[in-house]
This record gives structure tokens, sequence and C-alpha cells, in this order.
């Protein structure tokens, strides 16, 4: 319970009265990954329903990506608006370092954080248009997902950071219980919303999918800087839930 706590604490701002801090084997708490975006997408589907009902869609959407930024703090934007402006500056990997862990914002990460949101905004307001609020709960799973992908057999380019407590200490036993929490909680969640089984096949198909992007992801990444921080897992997780997007409203689309 304490090292659920910890990741809980480390992930969101939930309140939790307590300095539970870090330790030599915080990197084991990857397990609870899945389970962290499923109280967060509950929360957000609180939020994003709630809205609706007194605002209309449009203002449900916003309500949705205002309690992403309020449960989370910003954290893994802010490392999307980092990883933009370090490795898009096209400088040599000492410089690009140096970048990331900058406080201030410039323009490519101000520019990667706006379209991001635009395209949020506009996948979202299509899905719970339709009435499809499944994907708003697995969403926030999918992207605690792709962070322990990413942090499997990878490294570190720093001696120390954030990202150091899980880059290249995540196993491949954490790898099966996260993607099995997550294939359970998509059956669960799309049972519970009454979702056409073809849905909940089509979710879990998109498992596969990420996998490949985090692992090319991180593979590009690395031949730049050497490795991957704790900014660029915030950066995967945020590009993985807008591809999950994506994919799901393809999915729609078509039929």
């Amino acid at each position: 319970m304490r090292r659920f706590l910890g990741i809980l604490q480390f992930l969101t701002r939930i309140p939790i009265s307590a300095n539970l801090g870090f330790d030599e084997e915080f990197h084991k708490g990857v397990v609870y990954f899945p389970f962290i975006g499923l109280i967060l997408g509950s929360l957000y589907l609180i939020f994003t329903y709630t809205s609706i009902k007194i605002f209309g869609y449009y203002i449900g959407t916003v309500a949705f990506l205002l309690s992403e930024v309020l449960l989370t703090g910003g954290l893994h934007l802010d490392g999307l608006g980092d990883t933009f402006d370090g490795i898009y500056s096209y400088k040599d990997k000492d410089k690009i370092l140096e970048i990331m862990k900058d406080s201030r914002l410039g323009t490519n990460g101000l520019l990667s954080i706006l379209f991001l949101i635009l395209l949020k905004i506009g996948f979202v307001f299509m899905l719970i248009s339709r009435g499809i609020y499944y994907p708003l709960i697995v969403c926030p799973i999918v992207g605690r997902l792709s962070i322990s992908f990413a942090c499997y057999k990878t490294k570190s380019p720093r001696p120390s950071g954030m990202g150091n407590s899980f880059i290249g200490k995540v196993d491949l036993g954490q790898i099966s219980k996260c993607i099995f929490q997550t294939i359970f909680f998509m059956v669960v969640i799309g049972y519970i919303f009454k979702n056409a089984f073809s849905l909940i096949v089509i979710n879990i198909m998109f498992i596969p999918i990420l996998w490949i992007f985090v692992k090319l992801y991180t593979k590009y990444i690395t031949r730049i800087i050497g490795g991957i921080t704790g900014d660029i897992l915030g950066s995967i997780c945020e590009i993985s839930q807008l591809i999950y997007f994506v994919f799901i409203c393809l999915e729609v689309g078509a039929w």
C-alpha cells in the first residue's frame, strides 16, 4: 500500500497527507501505473460528464482537458514542451539536455502543447458528441502503460533525475503485469458501459501498436541524446494518448 500511495503521489496531484519519498525499489511501483490511469480516467469522466449535463459538449471537452491538468499538475505536458524545445533545437547532446532542463518554455515547446491541446479538443468532442465515453477512462491507462514500455531496456543520459527511478529498471515481468491490468480494465470498463465487443477488441489491438510506437520513439531519442529522460517519459505519455484518440476516432468514423 505504501508503494502504491507513493506512485499515486508521484504521478498525480491527488492530495495525500504523507511524505513517502523515494527508495531504491521505487521502480517496482510501475505495476501500479495502469491502476493510477484508471483512477485518473474515472475522475476525468466525472468532470466531463457533469460539465456536459450543465453546459454542453464543448465545455465538457474543455473540462476533460482541465481535469487532466488539475489532477496531474501538467506534469506530462511540461515534459512534452521541454522535449520539443530540446530535441528540435538541433543542437549537440549537452546543449539539448541543458535546454530540456531549463524551466522556461520556448517556441517549439509552446507550439507542441498548443497543437496537442487543439487536437485533443477535436477528438474528444467527436467522441462525446456521439455518446462514446469509454475512451475517456482508457486514455490515461494507455498513457501510463506507455511510460512503463518506455522504461524497459532503456537508459538515461543523465546521472540523476526523476525519471532515473524507472528508466532501465523495469523488467519483463512488470511489463506483463501492466499489460494484463490494462486488458482487464479495458474489458471491465467496456462491460460496464455496455460497449460493443468490437470496441473492446479494437482497444486491445492498440496495445501492440503502442509498444511499437514507444520503442521506435525511444530509439529515435536515444540516437540524439544517448538515452531518455523524465521529460521524454512525459512526452511519450502525452503523444501516446493523442495517438490513442486518433486510433479510436478512425475506428468510430468507420462504423
